[in-house]
């Protein structure tokens, strides 16, 4: 028999590492940016792409990061739970 709550849970650890990925990955392209902007006197086109990889990574890496805690939390509630 196939538990609907570890289903979720499990749909959401997935959803979790998926924001986490992405927004790790917005992290760097926008590290990466900075430097290369740094290095050419700031062109237009580094900084509007700091700025987007910025504005990725806060959107997606927060929440995801909070989500995955609550996944393991609840998961770790559920394993100390007698029954």
């Amino acid at each position: 028999m196939v538990d609907p709550v570890a289903q979720r849970r499990a749909r959401l650890a997935r959803l979790a590492g998926a924001g986490q990925r992405t927004g790790y990955l917005a992290l760097l392209v926008a590290v990466v940016a900075f430097f290369w902007a740094l290095l050419a006197s700031f062109p237009a086109g580094a900084t509007t792409i700091v700025a987007v990889s910025m504005t990725v990574a806060t959107v997606t890496l927060a929440p995801a990061i909070v989500l995955g805690y609550a996944v393991k939390a609840a998961q770790r509630e559920d394993d100390e739970r007698p029954g």
